[in-house]
């Protein structure tokens, strides 16, 4: 499969090296990584050991070869730029998959691409840029994808087998938009507070103080999901908010680290995005926009 992956940050660029044991691949990344992959190869740490001459561009222009598959790992402020640039490779016959974080990129990738030619996906790996051509594995997990429309049923089919092939475990949702909302829900509830406190992920666990902020933070963000017409519990969420929290309890989260790194977050597609639906709804959020508000006070 003919797969070019836009935005080779940490994730992009995991997917991309274990990707490419099986499939012709190319990374769309930041000038630095880029040159640093093209001298000594993208190495993988961590979980996940190799190091692989992958190709690896700056930006589309050189790609003259029919796409497949578009794979969108760029931070959700980014999505819409990313798409303009690359809408030059994509024909009527290339699939664009968003493993994202957020709950306003299908919104963005829609003005460009036709709906039906969306694929939308998540994961729970978890990764860090550690320097220009070198990743960090820091944790195994698992990739759900899946058609927004249901139709492409036999195509996701053959992305996920592509996938598990090279060694990313992967499923199909016939529900993808409750994927993505569960992991907005969980992010809404974590990543916030994580990054206010400069903790790792189970400090929340181990203040009670934080913990029923959590609660109350996750209890806010499914009543909008429900009202969006996803179907979820609060006890089901707390519960799976409070899980990934264990698993990952040695985790600083994406949003404090591009704090620590004085970067944009991502705080505008989770918890704006909510706070953006509960207004339309008329349904108060008044921790969700605490955590809006105070976030962007931070850059």
């Amino acid at each position: 499969m003919n797969i070019v992956i836009f935005g080779a940050g940490a994730i992009g660029s995991l997917f991309g090296a274990m990707l490419f044991k099986n499939n012709k691949v190319v990374l769309i990344g930041r000038k630095p990584h880029v040159e640093a992959i093209r001298k000594k190869g993208l190495t993988i740490t961590g979980k996940t050991q190799l190091n692989t001459m992958i190709p690896a561009e700056t930006t589309v222009e050189n790609i003259k070869t029919h796409v497949d598959l578009l794979m969108l790992t760029v931070k959700s402020y980014d999505t819409m730029d990313a798409m303009n640039h690359a809408k030059n490779i994509i024909d009527k016959d290339t699939f664009v998959l968003s493993l994202q974080n957020g709950l306003d990129n299908i919104e963005k990738i829609s003005k460009v691409v036709k709906r039906e030619r969306i694929l939308a996906g998540v994961t729970t790996h978890a990764a860090v840029f550690n320097q220009p051509g070198v990743i960090i594995h820091t944790g195994t997990g698992y990739t759900v994808i899946g058609s927004l429309d249901r139709k492409n049923t036999d195509v996701v089919k053959t992305i996920a087998t592509v996938f598990n092939n090279a060694g990313i475990k992967t499923t199909n949702s016939k529900d993808i938009l409750s994927e993505i909302w569960v992991k907005a829900i969980v992010n809404s509830s974590i990543n916030p507070l994580t990054a206010l406190f400069q903790c790792k992920n189970g400090y929340l666990l181990e203040n009670p103080v934080l913990e029923s902020i959590v609660e109350k933070i996750c209890t806010e963000s499914t009543m909008v999901a429900v009202r969006e017409g996803i179907k979820l519990s609060t006890h089901e969420m707390f519960e799976k908010t409070m899980q990934v929290v264990r698993d990952t309890r040695e985790n600083f989260s994406s949003m404090l680290q591009s704090i620590r790194k004085g970067k944009p977050t991502e705080i505008d597609s989770i918890n704006g995005k909510i706070v953006e639906l509960a207004e339309k709804q008329g349904i108060p959020t008044p921790l969700n926009k605490i955590l809006l508000y105070s976030i962007h006070s931070l850059y």
